[in-house]
């Protein structure tokens, strides 16, 4: 999914416990664009908080009509710097990219895709899709795997099943199960159903900061409340924290160590200066300038995406003012 900010670190702070290092983040709306434009709802990066671990960007949406929205039809864009992490509740979409790989993404199956040095990817909601729910998630690579080679993985983790509790495990180690997708920083990522009345307390590592992704149902996380759309913060320190589901509650649980590095982040890019992002634009355009199909985008660093026909994005403006370093 592209992201279509220029300055994507515009959403607000919703009143939390920080004492107790616990925040509410609460989403921005932000449209995809088109004349009837899907709206996803962003709550990371933001101006307080650009990371949790190395997650670095996190969009919700739906669950939207396709009829009433038109669906996802992300034409091919460009990534350096990052691996997006694909979930989805409700519907299908169609993943193509310029290394070669084509998949479905489905509800509860993962798809992950690693850009590395630099790949583009298109993203279509299929034919059959009537309503299209779940989120889109970025991770920041760290500065000694930036450059890798892309790639892609798909994993469809079996559920782990308790009292009033549901969990699918997409990445790392959680309630006894472990994935086998491979990231380049320890990394969380599991979806979490709890039946109204049912509290979990989570055994996690005290090293993490986690993230607690609220798609339906009000929740208690770590003594916090939290509401449908909301991000629910919880700062390193602790090896256990409760869910306690004041209704029936789907969400995300998102965690990983402090990234420890300074990122530039803009657009569809995750670089360390100003000048290494202003390069990747400069690139992308260089392959897109006057393309009308995908398939004649000129080679170099994001290749061409394979069987897609849509015509290229091409890159926004960059901003009057210096991009600045976040951490």
């Amino acid at each position: 999914m592209t992201n279509p900010e220029r300055d994507p670190h515009e959403v607000a702070l919703a009143p939390g416990d920080t004492a107790c290092g616990v925040e509410v983040l609460a989403p921005r709306e932000v449209p995809l664009g088109g004349p009837r434009a899907m709206t996803v709802r962003r709550t990371l990066p933001q101006r307080e908080r650009s990371l949790i671990g190395a997650w670095c960007f996190v969009d919700h949406y739906g669950p939207d009509l396709v009829s009433e929205t038109g669906g996802m039809k992300v034409a091919p864009h460009p990534h350096t710097g990052l691996q997006t992490v694909s979930w989805l509740f409700t519907g299908e979409i169609e993943h193509r990219d310029s290394a070669g790989h084509h998949a479905m993404v489905r509800p509860g199956e993962v798809n992950l895709m690693t850009a590395g040095r630099g790949i583009s990817h298109s993203e279509v909601s299929t034919a059959g899709t009537s309503e299209l729910h779940g989120a889109q998630l970025w991770v920041a690579l760290p500065d000694g795997s930036r450059d890798v080679a892309p790639g892609f993985e798909h994993h469809t983790p079996d559920p782990v099943i308790g009292d009033g509790w549901e969990a699918r495990v997409f990445l790392g180690s959680l309630l006894g199960d472990t994935s086998p997708v491979s990231t380049h920083t320890p990394l969380l990522g599991a979806e979490l159903l709890l039946a109204a009345g049912t509290t979990l307390e989570l055994d996690v590592d005290s090293s993490f900061e986690h993230g607690v992704l609220l798609d339906r149902g009000v929740a208690g996380v770590a003594g916090q409340e939290g509401k449908p759309g909301e991000l629910v913060y919880v700062a390193p320190g602790r090896d256990s924290f409760t869910l306690e589901a004041h209704e029936d509650v789907r969400a995300l649980l998102l965690g990983g160590p402090p990234f420890g590095e300074s990122i530039v982040m803009w657009w569809n890019f995750v670089g360390r200066t100003h000048e290494e992002v202003v390069g990747f634009r400069e690139e992308w355009q260089a392959q897109v300038d006057g393309v009308a199909d995908s398939q004649d985008v000129r080679p170099g660093r994001y290749g061409v995406v394979v069987g897609d026909h849509l015509p290229p994005i091409p890159a926004p403006a960059l901003p009057n003012a210096r991009l600045r370093e976040r951490r």
